[in-house]
């Protein structure tokens, strides 16, 4: 039987940043990532927007975010001279009911207090800022000028994996589909039958990390949501909305440029969530929601045409909808980088330098994400972050 020192389940973003960084900090055992799927047609990582902020209302996040957009400052100087991700580095705007605005305010004290440059805007100042929008029933904006906006995210993943893999850290072509568990991990069952003893496990299974906890007894509230994306050419757009920021409304609808055209995405509520976890997309939700909402908050988006689209999946964590860091209180090697429920990729990085420090040193070292560990879940105390309206 062969036996692997630490074996990762998932390539995506957390698991190749888990091998990166064991390698990285100093780790010489044997590393397997097990990946199935080594096309990442479905991955939650390739498929994610690409998106990067410090406007979150929980230290933590915004640590992990941080410490993401620091390795897009220092690519080249990481990855070599061509890494290139393509970060465009246009900013996020949150709107805010009337209702919404001293969560942002609080939420901005914060953000600053740890190094974000957030601004709010009001009135006049976002309108003269952002004039391509109709901000009825708006209050105000928080906004990051600096340090915000989005990248490729496959870039980002296939470099870090590649920087791994030329680290002696092998990606083996199969799921891990079975965990024996005899007090520890002691074993994984790939899905081509193979069985491989393992020192320590890595939960980096994304949409599939619920299963996979399920596989070794430890139940893991995290699963897929699904969700649209559609790309929109809208040639009456002014070049300034081009150059213009990630667009959060207060309708659940988001926005950002691609390019010559436009990406439209939502957030569906619990009623909405669709009940069918596939890769089938259901276009009426473009004609009968986004595109309504969006128009009316965008006036130029009353005449598009969508080009694309695409179905991408979550792992989202139905306990509080925020990534699950650390090791198991009994399983002591089964370790988890789950549940991010749209954050991965940009916290991915962090992650899997957390979980690497403590399989090295048996605790964190850069970031202290205890409060992120599954013993919340067992407590029955959620970690949310405050919505804003």
């Amino acid at each position: 039987m062969t036996h692997i020192d630490v074996a990762i389940a998932g390539g995506g973003i957390v698991g190749s940043s888990t091998a990166y960084y064991l390698r990285k900090n100093g780790f010489t055992g044997s590393i397997a990532i097990f990946e199935q799927d080594t096309t990442f047609r479905h991955s939650c990582s390739a498929l994610s927007w690409g998106g990067i902020r410090q406007q979150f209302s929980t230290p933590e996040n915004i640590r992990l975010s941080q410490f993401g957009l620091q390795l897009i400052r220092n690519l080249k100087q990481e990855f070599g001279a061509g890494a290139d991700i393509g970060f465009k580095e246009q900013g996020y705007l949150v709107l805010a009911t009337e209702r919404g605005v001293p969560v942002l305010e609080e939420n901005r004290q914060l953000q600053v207090s740890m190094g974000a440059d957030t601004e709010i805007y009001t009135g006049d100042e976002l309108a003269r800022r952002f004039p391509w929008i109709n901000f009825e029933g708006i209050a105000a904006g928080s906004f990051g000028p600096r340090n915000e906006g989005w990248f490729d995210p496959y870039s980002l993943m296939t470099l870090v994996r590649k920087a791994a893999m030329a680290r002696d850290v092998k990606l083996v072509p199969h799921a891990v589909t079975g965990v024996k568990v005899n007090g520890k991990v002691s074993a994984v069952t790939l899905a081509n039958g193979e069985e491989c003893s393992v020192g320590a496990l890595v939960n980096a299974a994304g949409a599939g990390a619920g299963a996979l906890a399920a596989m070794a007894g430890i139940d893991l509230p995290v699963s897929p949501a699904k969700r649209y994306v559609y790309v929109v050419d809208c040639p009456a757009a002014p070049e300034e909305m081009r150059k213009g920021p990630l667009t959060f409304d207060v309708t659940g609808e988001y926005f950002r440029p691609e390019g010559r055209n436009f990406i439209w995405g939502f957030t569906p509520t619990e009623d909405e969530e669709p009940a069918v976890k596939d890769w089938l997309m259901d276009e009426s939700w473009f004609e009968e929601k986004v595109w309504p909402a969006l128009a009316a908050r965008v006036p130029v988006f009353e005449a598009v045409k969508m080009v694309g689209n695409w179905v991408g999946h979550y792992d989202y964590n139905w306990f509080d909808h925020n990534g699950i860091i650390g090791r198991h209180p009994q399983v002591s090697n089964f370790y988890f980088g789950n549940g991010f429920s749209g954050h991965g990729i940009q916290q991915g990085p962090a992650t899997g330098n957390a979980i690497a420090e403590l399989i090295i040193h048996g605790g964190f070292r850069t970031i202290d994400l205890a409060r992120m560990g599954y013993e919340r879940l067992q407590r029955q105390e959620p970690l949310f972050e405050k919505n804003i309206f």
